[in-house]
């Protein structure tokens, strides 16, 4: 049985200035983002539609807006809406923590909305050539999760020989290192699928509706393994909120992929 091994949630000190582990995960996963997102517009289809290297830095700062305010109003309004009515002026306290991944999501599709219409660009086009491209970016976040010391699972087998006791959560018992399962969920397994099934022409909008099934299902999952928030605990039918709000993941991005898959063009083929 192992023991969280406890991280220095500073990886760098220069003076007064800390760098955390955490903030060196978002700087991994904006950085594999521009690689992996330059690969797909250098690739013909892509790059026959005018797609370039300067779109995909502005892409990255078009989404790092819908992460941050939509990670943070979704945590706000999906998990804490009590405390938060009678807490106005923490709202956009991001420093105290509390990021939320639906509404991250949803600030991301919101900007990336934005991004199309000011280019003149298919909405699902763009969603399309970047879904591939996000999945490493989350596996990194969970990495950070786990060297934090947070998000650790439910109780599990002693005998589980990956079981973990996590000094932090005040259980002697061993738990699930969940943000280890979320890692190889929506990071490793979730990239190889999307990037994958995105390395031959599709449809308009069939990328980005395989996307969201796979992290909706994988994201379902992986919840059984993870304690749910203290201030929430189970909901009905003893699901987490995260699995509830992942429910409607896979449904939307089956939807899309029906809807896509009537159309006649692949992504890169329409603007």
């Amino acid at each position: 049985m192992w023991v969280h091994p406890q991280f220095d949630p500073i990886a760098l000190k220069l003076g007064p200035l800390a760098i955390h582990w955490y903030g060196l995960t978002y700087l991994a996963a904006f950085g594999m983002f521009i690689w992996l997102a330059s690969k797909r517009v250098s690739q013909p289809e892509w790059a026959s539609q005018g797609w370039t290297r300067q779109d995909v830095d502005d892409l990255l700062f078009f989404g790092v807006l819908g992460v941050v305010l939509g990670g943070r109003l979704g945590y706000v309004l999906f998990y804490k809406p009590d405390y938060y009515i009678h807490n106005l002026g923490e709202v956009f306290a991001v420093w105290k923590g509390g990021m939320a991944f639906h509404g991250g999501l949803l600030g991301v599709i919101a900007a990336m909305a934005l991004f199309a219409k000011l280019r003149g660009r298919s909405f699902f086009q763009v969603t399309d050539l970047i879904a591939p491209c996000v999945p490493t970016g989350l596996g990194a976040g969970r990495i950070g999760n786990f060297i934090n010391g947070e998000l650790w699972g439910r109780p599990a087998d002693p005998n589980l020989p990956w079981a973990m006791v996590y000094p932090q959560s005040g259980s002697p018992l061993p738990l699930h290192p969940s943000p280890l399962y979320q890692f190889i969920g929506e990071g490793v397994l979730l990239f190889l699928l999307v990037w994958f099934y995105a390395k031959k022409p599709r449809l308009t909008g069939q990328v980005s509706g395989v996307f969201l099934m796979g992290y909706g299902l994988q994201r379902f999952v992986t919840e059984y393994f993870r304690q749910p928030d203290d201030f929430l605990g189970l909901r009905a039918l003893n699901l987490s909120q995260g699995q509830w709000l992942s429910l409607p993941m896979i449904a939307v991005g089956l939807l899309i992929w029906l809807w896509a898959s009537k159309q006649r063009q692949p992504a890169a083929s329409k603007t």
